[in-house]
């Protein structure tokens, strides 16, 4: 029988342990949406299975997939759903897969093919954690405030959204019910618009939570993006009291094969450690909508990204996230 084991102090997953020889098939959907759910990060590790029986397991849970247009990854298997993670060498800070896009996945699965040599270790940490831990006064400030995400809107993109690579005012002001954004004309730009809070309470609990994609931009990209909703920068301060905090807080995954890891991308966040070129390390991914969702007010009734087929233009920010 499957063991578990529940988060520590230093550990903030639950850790399944096959029993003998347990496969990923044979374990209970049930029980994984059950630990999902209460604590956010599970880790699978002994399971015998391979890359299908991976995708099988998250496809259970997750039905509808959605893809990262990010460059250095490369699609694994004969469907488009699984892809590795991004083959840099770079270490990432944290950050939650995809929280530059409003369709944000609820879910994500990491799965290790061959374990890196050494580093290449993916980091893990509780953003309810991270807010538990900042200053009353820093917490209140943080959750007054909203995130601006304003990016250029590509023709193509444009299309998609409102049915006209080039619209006139009229419709930019009037965008359709499906859509996420808002639009702005900056002199001769469109720049495509939506916004979220800075502190936000995930998809299975009332604690508020720090999860979004300051951390990536500002401390590996060096971009202050995304804004504060009256258009100005994050305050450095405040980014790196969180950092601080985050980096007492995190926990690496030191990989072996078969490991899978499946995070609630509304909870936690992600991020990896600096591995060496030719390193060999390949994990899959599957980002995904779970099937037991419980979508927040900040996302339309029925939103086109849980249905299956949506395949939104590549994001013009080329981001490794």
């Amino acid at each position: 029988m499957t063991r578990k084991s529940l988060p520590t102090a230093v550990r903030p997953y639950v850790r399944l342990d096959a029993d003998g020889d347990e496969t990923l098939a044979s374990v209970s959907r049930k029980l994984v949406r059950e630990l999902y759910k209460e604590h956010g990060a599970l880790l699978l590790t002994g399971f015998s299975g391979g890359l299908e029986e991976f995708r099988q397991l998250a496809v259970d849970l997750c039905p509808v997939a959605i893809q990262n247009d990010s460059r250095n990854r490369v699609t694994l298997g004969p469907t488009q759903d699984v892809q590795s993670a991004s083959l840099g060498t770079l270490a990432f800070p944290l950050h939650p897969e995809l929280s530059r896009e409003p369709w944000r996945p609820d879910a994500c699965f990491f799965y290790c093919v061959s374990p890196p040599a050494s580093g290449g270790m993916t980091t893990v940490c509780d953003g309810v954690a991270i807010v538990r831990n900042l200053r009353p006064d820093l917490r209140e400030t943080l959750a007054s405030r909203r995130l601006k995400y304003m990016q250029a809107a590509r023709p193509e993109e444009l299309q998609f959204w409102l049915g006209v690579s080039d619209p006139n005012d009229l419709v930019l002001a009037d965008p359709p019910p499906h859509c996420p954004y808002r639009f702005e004309r900056i002199g001769r730009q469109v720049v495509r618009v939506f916004t979220r809070p800075l502190l936000h309470r995930p998809m299975f609990t009332d604690e508020l939570a720090f999860g979004n994609f300051l951390l990536f931009a500002r401390f590996l990209r060096g971009r202050k993006f995304p804004l504060l909703d009256d258009g100005t920068p994050v305050p450095d301060e405040w980014l790196q009291i969180v950092k601080q905090i985050s980096d007492q807080l995190t926990a690496p995954i030191e990989w072996k094969r078969g490991d899978l890891l499946i995070l609630d991308n509304s909870r936690f966040m992600h991020g990896r450690t600096a591995l060496t070129e030719g390193d060999g390390r390949l994990i899959a991914t599957y980002f995904g909508y779970v099937d037991f969702a419980v979508p927040g007010e900040e996302e339309p009734p029925n939103a086109i990204w849980r249905r299956p087929g949506f395949h939104p233009p590549q994001a013009n920010l080329r981001a490794k996230d």
